[in-house]
């Protein structure tokens, strides 16, 4: 890729990040507060809300590969074969990380635009630790044990959806599932009287949803193929975080790309939210218990973020929107983790989730606590 394709490509992901990052601040939303209120609080709106930006990709990513604009099988999401071990333990560990830390990859940019210091050494962390999976020291243990076992669909050996169906009913699919699960999930979003209300959720969801649209378009067609073959992507924030940390250090050639300059936007456009709504505060750990817990998770995100193949806008959004296989995979094992997590933090034992009784008054008081220093 020339430089100036290179640079139209960057200044592509800024904008799309920068859109994002100022409307899921200004909306206060986080996909693992969206988890922590279903499963704990029982209150599914902002889990609505991703819903809604899941169903506004799915409609417009299923348009362009109906119309030939985009090829799912040139995407690093739909690979011939599914490492389905590797997926579902690096959700777990992705999802568990999630919750030592208090929120995602992507949060954590949020956080960071919002004066966050602790996200800074969270998203460090995390991005050595990706990269180390991906290309250091510990790519030789991914190869071997996470992608080891892979499931090949048959037939069409395309892993998503309509590549599964497809074969089986002798007739493409692909129009009826997107249309039928983007209308579901909208419909759970805009059907919801207090959400209607909501317009901050409303507005980040849709613009999530259009993000994730813009990065498909803007890797496809921002590319000039004389010079390098089009790897179209879009939002995710595993790869390119060890992409970026990689070429700070090494390489600033390395930067300027779409996931880089993505990641800055969502910093840049959070900056611009806090500051718009007077909240912008600088905030570090509050104890040496407080940094471990956040180091901890963010080993287990950068670990579990690779293994998975993306983190919860890669996989649960992006990945997604491909109707991609690894999804529903990815963001189960996500969940789970994060449940696990979750009940760990609360009573100090993993399992505590498996039982009827309500959390004791302590466990919600250390919860309510971790909620307060998330905010």
């Amino acid at each position: 890729m020339d430089d100036l394709n290179a640079w139209w490509v960057a200044l592509a992901g800024l904008a799309i990040g920068a859109a994002v990052g100022f409307t899921t601040r200004r909306a206060r939303l986080c996909s693992f507060g969206a988890i922590e209120d279903a499963l704990v609080g029982f209150d599914t709106r902002r889990l609505r809300i991703f819903g809604l930006a899941l169903g506004i990709a799915i409609a417009g990513t299923q348009f362009l590969v109906l119309t030939g604009f985009l090829d799912p099988r040139t995407t690093s999401y739909v690979p011939d074969a599914l490492p389905w071990i590797g997926i579902g333990l690096g959700g777990l560990m992705f999802g568990l990380g999630m919750a030592l830390v208090g929120t995602c990859a992507f949060g954590s940019c949020v956080r960071l635009g919002s004066g966050d210091l602790r996200s800074l050494v969270v998203l460090l962390v995390f991005a050595a630790t990706a990269y180390a999976m991906l290309r250091g020291t510990l790519a030789a243990y991914r190869i071997t044990f996470g992608e080891a076992m892979a499931f090949t669909v048959p037939l069409s050996g395309q892993a998503d959806l309509p590549g599964l169906i497809d074969p089986i009913l002798g007739v493409s699919s692909r129009a009826i599932l997107a249309a039928g699960v983007a209308a579901i999930l909208i419909a759970l979003a805009v059907t919801d009287v207090r959400l209607r209300k909501a317009r901050r959720l409303l507005a980040a969801g849709t613009v999530l949803g259009l993000g994730v649209i813009g990065g498909w378009l803007a890797t496809q067609y921002l590319v000039d193929e004389f010079v390098q073959a089009a790897r179209p992507q879009s939002l995710t924030f595993v790869a390119p975080a060890a992409v970026t940390l990689h070429g700070l250090l090494l390489d600033g050639a390395k930067l300027i790309n779409f996931g880089t300059a993505s990641i800055l936007g969502v910093i840049l456009g959070a900056f611009a939210a806090a500051r718009v709504g007077d909240e912008f505060r600088w905030e570090a750990f509050d104890d040496a218990r407080e940094m471990r817990r956040h180091l901890s998770g963010a080993v287990l995100m950068g670990v579990g973020g690779v293994l998975c193949g993306g983190c919860t806008i890669g996989q649960g959004i992006t990945a997604g929107s491909l109707l991609a296989l690894s999804f529903p995979l990815a963001v189960a094992s996500m969940v789970l983790g994060a449940r696990l997590g979750i009940a760990f933090l609360m009573e100090g034992r993993a399992f505590f989730f498996l039982r009827a009784s309500p959390p004791s008054a302590a466990g919600r008081s250390r919860l309510a606590g971790g909620r307060r220093s998330r905010s």
